[in-house]
C-alpha cells in the first residue's frame, strides 16, 4: 500500500468536513495527491490547470454524496463513467465496510483506477472497463455517477435491472448523481412519474466551488 510519510496541505479540507477518520483513511485520502498528480502527467485525468484543486473539486466534491446517504456496511454501489475514479474511490476510502464496482468505457482511464486501488489497498473497491448497459447478472443498492450524462440518459443506462429488489436504506434503491446546471429541464425531461429529490451541496460544505452544485437522488 502506498502511503505518504505526511500529510497534504490540501487534506484539511477533507477533514474539515470528516473530522472522524482514521489514521488508515486519513493515509489513503493524503496518499491521493501524488498518485493523480503522476499518473496525470501520462494520463489526462484531470484538467491540469485543476490538479491543484484536487481536494476540493473532486475528492470533496465525491464525498457529498456521503452527506446525503450513508450507505449501511455490506451495501454494493455501483459507479458509473468513473473516469480517474471519482466519486468511487474517495468514497470507498471513507465506507470501507462498503463494496464498491468502479465501470468506465474508457479502458486507459481504468487501468488508472486499478492501479490506484492497488496502491491504496482498497480491497472493498474494483475497477472495469464496461458501460452500464453491457452488465449482465448484476444488482446494486445504489447506482453514483458524476458528470457523466443528463438524468434521463442515465435512467435508461442503469434501468431497473440494475437494482436490488431488497432494500435496506432510509431511501429507497436509486441513483445518486453529482450534478450542477439547469436541472429544472434534466428533471423535466424525466418521464412523468420518476421521483427525484435535490440537495444543494452548499448546505454542506461552504467553498464558492460548491453553489449551483447538486447531489439529485433519483428513486429506481
Amino acid at each position: 500500500m502506498l502511503f505518504c510519510t505526511s500529510e497534504s496541505f490540501f487534506m484539511q479540507i477533507i477533514e474539515k468536513y470528516f473530522p472522524d477518520l482514521t489514521d488508515g483513511q486519513r493515509q489513503r485520502f493524503a496518499a491521493l495527491d501524488s498518485l493523480y498528480r503522476d499518473w496525470n502527467a501520462k494520463v489526462n485525468l484531470v484538467s491540469r490547470k485543476d490538479i491543484d484543486n484536487l481536494y476540493e473539486r473532486h475528492v470533496l466534491h465525491s464525498l457529498a454524496i456521503a452527506k446525503v446517504l450513508r450507505f449501511h456496511a455490506g451495501a454494493e454501489i455501483l459507479d458509473v463513467g468513473t473516469g480517474g475514479g471519482f466519486p468511487g474511490i474517495p468514497l470507498a476510502i471513507l465506507m470501507p465496510d462498503v463494496s464498491f464496482h468502479l465501470i468506465d468505457g474508457t479502458l486507459k482511464k481504468i487501468k488508472v483506477v486499478q492501479d490506484v486501488i492497488e496502491q491504496l489497498g482498497l480491497e472493498n473497491a474494483r475497477a472495469q472497463p464496461v458501460r452500464a448497459e453491457e452488465l449482465k447478472n448484476a444488482h446494486y443498492d445504489f447506482v453514483v455517477t458524476r458528470a457523466v450524462a443528463e438524468l434521463n440518459m442515465l435512467r435508461l443506462w442503469t434501468s431497473q435491472r440494475l437494482f436490488k429488489t431488497k432494500e435496506s436504506h432510509s431511501m429507497p434503491n436509486g441513483l445518486i448523481a453529482l450534478k450542477g446546471g439547469n436541472l429544472r429541464a434534466e428533471i423535466k425531461a424525466l418521464p412523468k412519474g420518476e421521483y427525484t429529490e435535490t440537495y444543494p451541496i452548499s448546505d454542506y460544505f461552504e467553498e464558492e466551488y460548491f453553489k449551483e452544485k447538486f447531489v439529485v437522488y433519483l428513486q429506481a
